[in-house]
Formats: structure tokens, sequence, C-alpha cells
């Protein structure tokens, strides 16, 4: 036999997986030159001039904590926190110092805290200071832990602060408490929208002052609840109606006061409620806001942002519901008024995820954080969401939906013994969450990016899912990479087009898995390594 047909028969038997062990050639036909030809390779493709959504902010609240933990006599202990959430810096081996923050929100007080016992909230993590005082009087020097973490976010570089309410101030409420009633009543007076208004007109003139301007305002947290049923924090209901006339005169309101806060709305306790209608006027929320024609029209509000929020709970699985519920919504927005912005303002696990994850006791594995960044992506891609924000930035709770975790300077998980000092410390869900925070920055706009020319969102949810991102001004591309499966995966980066291509042809990698958090490394764009159950960063320069 010929050298030539000795060739051609290897290499034809070499692709075909149905090869026996006693054929010619034996042992692994797929095996040629210690490369598996039968495995289809991996190529991650991105498209610079098909592009989305401008990213504004990746953000966390300082609920509740920060009440007791701004007190800290340790101020070591203080700033590694601010430092886990708002750094910039980088360590000495190259890894992340934090996870730079964009956004954090400032938690408004509506006086449960003064309250004391007959607030009606047992836990007191939960109840909050007021700067209004019951004689109408403010005292500024009130909410003090909660301004130490404002000055430390803005220290560090943090873009934008936001501050929300979630009661009106218990002086103003129907019941005289920072909660509802249970039912779907808003709990403000009527007599008393403009007295709300000029209250959250006050804080954010009192703010703008002083180094640490609220950039926005969330007026109203999650109204479809009927809070109140069995109290356990501050909260109310509301109609979209009740909403829109606040929002009417908390705009005149800014405005008439040379406020240049901005006023995002929704803050909606489901994706869903966006854009499906109920019957106690607290859905529909897009249409009713956006909508020129609907009565309850806001969008020409004085300083009104061109922004609607929602919260990502109870939507997050299986993976039909997860990204279903995010394509209608995406869909209404784009419907109603394309150029109208989602932001996704709340997210931790909290119950049952499908019988795979639960938010209870304190987990912080990397099946947590997977599950985090998982989320981030579908908010992303599908949902089209231009900001990303957390719940419980620093959580005392046996919970898992803390980013930084305290417990009792013995170890212990018991809120009670963490309030004037306690033990510090990480998870992978803050640094899964990093994985975009820290690179995908304000300003930049996510691409087009896809495995192996793969679509379906529902494929790549059980497998890996990739998103990328750039600046270009800058000429930096972000890709995020999450690799849903127990096995590792080798990739290759198929390029840019057009004549450009990444600057030295490597990769800066920040990869979280369950032995690494935001572990530095080097890879070749044609040799991509995802660990097991990992997210994994790249970083380039291109030209």
């Amino acid at each position: 036999m010929s050298v030539y047909w000795f060739l051609v028969i290897f290499l034809i038997s070499g692709c075909s997986k149905g090869t026996s062990a006693s054929s010619f050639p034996p042992a692994n036909p797929c095996i040629y030159n210690g490369v598996d030809t039968c495995i289809q390779k991996l190529t991650i493709n991105v498209n610079l001039a098909n592009t989305h959504q401008t990213i504004h902010s990746f953000g966390a609240s300082d609920a509740w904590s920060t009440k007791f933990v701004g007190n800290w006599n340790d101020v070591a202990k203080k700033n590694q926190i601010a430092d886990y959430l708002f750094s910039m810096d980088t360590l000495s081996s190259g890894n992340p110092k934090g996870i730079g923050l964009s956004l954090w929100r400032f938690n408004i007080g509506a006086g449960s805290f003064e309250q004391g016992d007959s607030s009606g909230i047992a836990d007191e993590y939960r109840r909050e200071e007021c700067f209004q005082k019951p004689d109408g009087t403010y005292d500024w020097t009130k909410q003090q832990g909660q301004q130490w973490f404002l000055n430390a976010a803005k220290q560090r570089g943090v873009k934008y602060l936001l501050g929300f309410a979630v009661s009106p101030p218990v002086q103003m409420t129907i019941n005289g408490k920072a909660y509802g009633m249970g039912t779907p009543q808003f709990s403000l007076k009527p007599s008393m929208f403009n007295d709300y208004a000029d209250f959250l007109v006050q804080v954010c003139k009192h703010f703008q002052s002083s180094n640490t301007p609220l950039d926005y305002l969330s007026p109203v947290n999650e109204p479809q609840w009927n809070w109140g049923s069995s109290p356990s924090q501050e909260g109310t209901a509301a109609s979209n109606t009740d909403i829109a006339n606040l929002v009417k005169i908390l705009g005149t309101g800014l405005q008439s006061n040379g406020v240049n806060t901005k006023i995002e709305v929704g803050e909606a306790g489901q994706v869903n409620f966006l854009n499906t209608a109920t019957t106690d006027n607290r859905g529909d929320q897009i249409n009713q806001w956006f909508n020129p024609s609907a009565p309850n029209y806001i969008g020409n509000v004085s300083n009104l942002e061109n922004t609607i929020s929602y919260h990502s709970y109870f939507t997050t699985c299986p993976d039909n519901t997860l990204i279903q519920t995010r394509r209608a919504a995406d869909a209404a927005r784009t419907a109603t008024n394309p150029l109208l912005q989602l932001w996704m303002t709340e997210f931790g696990v909290l119950g049952d995820i499908c019988g795979n994850l639960n938010g209870s006791p304190r987990s912080t594995n990397i099946d947590y954080g997977l599950y985090v960044a998982k989320v981030i992506h579908h908010d992303l891609t599908i949902a089209n969401a231009s900001s990303w924000q957390w719940w419980l930035a620093i959580n005392p709770y046996d919970y898992s939906d803390g980013l930084v975790y305290i417990s009792s300077p013995a170890g212990v998980i018991n809120p009670e013994l963490s309030k004037t000092d306690g033990l510090v410390s990480d998870s992978k869900q803050l640094w899964c969450l990093g994985n975009f925070s820290r690179f995908i920055r304000p300003g930049m706009i996510r691409i087009d990016a896809n495995i192996n020319n793969q679509t379906d969102p529902v494929y790549s949810a059980g497998s890996i899912m990739v998103s990328a991102y750039t600046d270009a001004v800058n000429k930096t591309l972000v890709i995020v990479l999450l690799n849903e499966q127990a096995s590792a995966a080798t990739l290759s980066f198929s390029g840019l087009g057009a004549g450009t291509q990444i600057t030295g042809g490597n990769f800066n990698a920040y990869t979280t898995s369950a032995d690494k958090s935001l572990q530095k490394s080097v890879m070749a764009a044609g040799n991509i390594q995802l660990d097991p159950k990992s997210v994994t960063t790249l970083v380039a320069k291109y030209n």
C-alpha cells in the first residue's frame, strides 16, 4: 500500500466515532497528532457592529446592616467591607481588591427605629431612622452608620448614589407605622402627598449640598406586595395612580428647589409586573406610565429619568421562565418606548430555587455565586437591563442573600452579637457579581456574542453562556463566560474581523470558581480555559 493511500484511509477513519477498537488504525481513531478531531471546537464569536444597551451601573444597597456596621469602632474592618464592595484597586498578585460597584443605594428611613418595639417590627436591623422628626424639623445626624458607607463609596470612586424610600415617614402614614395595612392601599394619608414629596425633596436638597449628592431617587418600592400583613420590615403597597400622582408632585418640587436628583420609578416586585396587567392597578407599569395615551402617563415629568425598574425575585427558574419573563418585559418596553431603559434594582438568593438551591441556611459557595451570575447574564442579555443592583450588601443573617457577611466576634451567626463588632467574610456571590461589575464600566455597550453561533438561550443556560461589552473610546473588549458544567472547557476566540485584532493576541482573564476569586491569569485568544462551574471575565485592548 502506498503512503498516499495510507494517509487517506487514516484521515477518513479518524473522523468516525464508530470505528471499533480492532480496526486499522488502532486505539482511538479520533486522536490525530494529539488532537481530538471528533469533538466540536468551541469558538467565541463577537460582533462589534451589532450593539445593544449602554451599561449604566452595577450596584447594591446599604440595608439593613450599615446602621450598625458603619458605627463599629474598628475602622479597619469597615474599610475591608468598603474595599470588597467599592474598590477598583489591584493587589500585588494582580487580583482585584474589590468588585468596583458603580452605584450605591441609600435607604431613606421612615422612623421605625425611633419607635422601638412599638414599631411592630421585631428585628431591630430592619427598623430605620428618619431624618424628619415628628414635629416636621430635620435632624441630619440621623442614619450615621449608613452615611459612613455613603462617604466610603464616594471616596472609592463609586459613580452614582441612589436614595430609595420604602415607606413615608411614620407621622405621615395612615396607621402611624412604617409598614402598610396588609392591603393594596398606599399607606400615606391622602392629605399628605405634598408633605411626603417635600420630605424627599428636602433629603435630596440636603445631600446635594454635601460631598455625597444623590444622583437618583426612588420614592416607592415593591408596591405590588401588601406590606403589613406580617410586619417584618418597612414597606407599603401603592397603586400605579398613587405613584404617578406622587411623582408629578415630586418632579415639580425638585425642579423648583433647584435639585438635580433624577426620579427613578418602578421597583416592581417581579419583572412580569412591568408588562402584565393586574386587577388592582399595580401591574402593566411600562404601558401605564410611559404610554403617552395612558391616564397615568408620567414620561413628561420634570427630573424623571427615562427608566423603569424591576426586581428579579421569583422568576429565575426554570430556565425557560427566566428567559421568557425577561423577553416579555423587553418586548413591552420596545413597543411602548424604545428609548426607555430597564433597570434591575434588587436581587438576592431567596427561598427555594426549583429544589436546587435555597436562601437558608447561609451558603456562600460557587453554586450560589454561579446562580447569581446566571441571573445577571439573563437580565443583561434577554431583558437588556442597563443597570443591575443587589439587595443586602452586608448580611448578618443565616441566609444566602448577601455579598459580604458579618458574624459575631466569636464567629457565630447572630445579628444581635454583631451590632458593635464582628468578623467579616466574603462570598462567591460577591466575586461572581464582580466578574461583571469590576470590568463592565459605566458607558460600555453590550454587543452580540455567542459560542459556535448558538443563539438558543435555553440551550446556553445549561452549558456555557457568553456576553460581550466594548468601550469604543478606549478600545477595550470585555467578555464574560459562565460555565455551568462540572467539567472544564477550552475555547478559542474567533476575532473581531474587519482588520481589528486583540492587542498582543492575549486576554487578561479573571476567574471565579470553587477555589478562585477573580484570580488573574493570561490566556491566549486561541486557548481560553474555563474551570468547571466558573465565571471567567476576559479583558483586552484591541486595535
